[in-house]
């Protein structure tokens, strides 16, 4: 039952990582493009700084969970005096996860700080080019998540 909540734990959260990512990428992006600089990144801003309170969470629920299940297989696998063999894909899942949570800490420590400070300073230049650096690596989180649950499920 445990590594079932494990489960739950960790897929909830993915949906919640990069189902929020395609929502900001796919959809709210270019809905607010025609918006006018201050109105659209006052706009990103507000929306990215709650987004990113639970993206945040988000990672470190999947991270922990990825790891709980990894342990209670290995200690499934010890129990019958076996060798433990992590499969391909969970592999695969790890890596990639662990690079999607570093671009994430990017992110959401560097690029949306560039973004908060010219926000509150009025400098719209600024704020448009964090918005960029901001959707490319949100770009590539988001191709990057893609693959894993490909992985996920046909791996």
């Amino acid at each position: 039952m445990l590594y079932d909540l494990l489960t739950l734990i960790h897929v909830a959260s993915i949906i919640v990582w990069v189902g929020g990512m395609a929502f900001a990428h796919l959809a709210l992006r270019p809905a607010v493009a025609t918006l006018e600089p201050p109105v659209r990144l006052r706009l990103m801003h507000d929306v990215l700084r709650r987004f990113f309170l639970l993206a945040g969470i988000a990672v470190l629920l999947a991270v922990a969970s990825g790891l709980g299940m990894v342990g209670m297989a290995a200690a499934q696998v010890a129990e019958t005096g076996g060798r433990f063999r992590m499969p391909l894909a969970w592999n695969l899942m790890g890596t990639f996860g662990i690079i999607m949570a570093l671009i994430f800490g990017h992110i959401r420590f560097a690029l949306f700080g560039r973004l908060r400070r010219a926000v509150a300073a009025s400098d719209w230049k600024a704020g448009g080019a964090a918005m960029a650096s901001i959707r490319k690596w949100v770009g590539i989180n988001l191709l990057i998540g893609t693959c894993v649950v490909v992985i996920a499920f046909l791996g």
